[in-house]
């Protein structure tokens, strides 16, 4: 039997219902009764019946976003609109005439800007970007996670010196990776305290990509620019994360990841995190080798944890045969930090470490699961791990609204004084369209194999809207 099974099989119907009902009764209370943490059950207030309140958790949303956002996503949950949608951004991402590059093309620019551009982006410049989190964070999230779009790449006389000559680098291939550092700096400026910047470590170019490969240590050049990233990040009170990439060069982004949490994660605050990929098969063995890792070295583990973002582009051999399958494994890994399950590598004599996990994802099921299961070990007085959410700008609003529901009114609550509820966070990228496009391409990919779920964002949304049309 899974090691989650206590927890699922009482949790698993509340944990597809929203987040926060409004139904007279807390939500709180509800999971310490589904978890076992009262005797007898939820506690509902005394003395006359309360209304139940109209306000959901959509409601806050801007009349602007929640028309764009109905209006793509019930785009995404029709394959005869997503496919022509799909093949017209690719021809826009890798442009072969002026007249399909929107960095030529003020139209076009004009055009994808207004529809997809402003839905997933967070802007083209430092002041935009700066209104975008100001907006987000006045809806309720209490962070950002920011990204630089721009994919820097060499020109085909450069690869071919650089394939002709493996490990002969020229100044070209260090300009790179002083470009990467620069505009990661510059991402990392835009955000204040608590917020985290995503670094694509095959963005620094060949020098990083051919270590990573062969899963050598950090070439010097790339190890003073994470040093300066790293400086810098703890300097604002931010954090870093290495986002994840395909599995030829994932292992040594593994072990840059924890070499870096070694020497940055020892004060009891995790500066690094990692992304752990749970649709891959190995999956829990990463989580079991960081774990064991951190319990035996003495520093605080930093875990982002996706589903998986290259399922088009990896050997599929690597990958869970089923969408159970993945469910399951993203469920343990949590469960694996939250509930404090030492992995036998570990030996016997060894406690868990201190930990902080990002839970990434737009699965409601998922998202209920760990934010029980955390409760509920607060709840007890166990230990369990920092705990935060966050979805992709654009995305998973229905799942965001009500986590951030969820935070305000245990904050407000004065008998969840001692429950903290995860924090919710937006993922930002930004960058100009040019830039933007191959991030967009991707995300219109992704959802092509997400049509259930955005099946259910769509239904959400215009849910919202009728409820807002009908003056409810």
């Amino acid at each position: 039997m899974s090691a989650l099974a206590p927890v699922t099989t009482a949790l698993r119907k509340q944990a597809t219902k929203p987040l926060y009902r409004y139904s007279g009764v807390r939500w709180h209370d509800s999971v310490r009764y589904l978890t076992g943490t009262t005797a007898a059950g939820p506690t509902v207030p005394s003395g006359p019946s309360i209304p139940a309140p109209t306000r959901t958790a959509l409601s806050r949303l801007p009349w602007l976003t929640l028309l764009r956002s109905a209006a793509l996503t019930t785009m995404m949950c029709s394959p005869t609109l997503l496919k022509p949608s799909i093949a017209a951004m690719g021809l826009i991402t890798h442009p072969k005439i002026p007249l399909f590059n929107p960095e030529t093309n003020p139209l076009l620019n004009t055009l994808v800007r207004h529809v997809v551009y402003d839905q997933f982006c967070a802007g083209t410049n430092e002041a935009e970007v700066a209104k975008s989190i100001q907006s987000f964070k006045t809806l309720g999230y209490q962070g950002v996670i920011l990204t630089f779009a721009k994919e820097i790449v060499l020109s085909e006389e450069e690869r071919a010196a650089a394939a002709a000559n493996p490990g002969q680098y020229t100044q070209a291939h260090r300009d790179l990776v002083a470009s990467w550092r620069d505009a990661s700096l510059a991402s990392l400026r835009m955000l204040q305290p608590g917020d985290v910047l995503a670094m694509k470590m095959t963005g620094a170019g060949p020098i990083a990509m051919d270590a990573l490969q062969a899963r050598a240590p950090m070439p010097q050049v790339v190890d003073d620019a994470l040093t300066a990233l790293c400086v810098e990040a703890k300097q604002r009170g931010a954090r870093l994360w290495f986002d994840a990439e395909q599995q030829s060069v994932q292992h040594g982004i593994d072990d840059w990841a924890l070499e870096l949490m070694r020497r940055w994660n020892g004060d009891g605050q995790a500066l690094v995190y990692n992304t752990i990929q749970a649709y891959l098969k190995g999956a829990r063995a990463v989580a079991d080798r960081h774990i064991a890792a951190a319990a035996a070295e003495g520093w605080k583990l930093g875990v982002k944890l996706v589903r998986g973002a290259y399922i088009e582009h990896e050997e599929r051999s690597l990958i869970h045969d089923t969408k159970a399958d993945t469910d399951a494994s993203y469920n343990d890994i949590a469960d694996k930090l939250i509930s404090q399950r030492l992995p036998a590598s570990a030996g016997d004599a060894a406690a868990f470490p201190k930990a902080s996990l990002m839970l990434a994802t737009h699965n409601a099921e998922s998202a209920a699961l760990a934010t029980a299961t955390h409760r509920a070990r607060i709840s007890n007085g166990l230990p369990t791990c920092k705990l935060e959410c966050a979805q992709v700008a654009g995305m998973a609003d229905e799942l965001g609204c009500e986590l951030i529901m969820n935070y305000e009114n245990t904050l407000a609550d004065q008998a969840a004084a001692n429950i903290m509820a995860p924090k919710p966070y937006k993922c930002l990228t930004w960058g100009s369209v040019g830039e933007c496009m191959g991030y967009l391409h991707r995300r219109a990919i992704e959802n092509r194999g997400a049509v259930e779920r955005t099946k259910h964002m769509a239904a959400a949304l215009r849910k919202e809207l009728w409820h807002r049309l009908s003056f409810n």
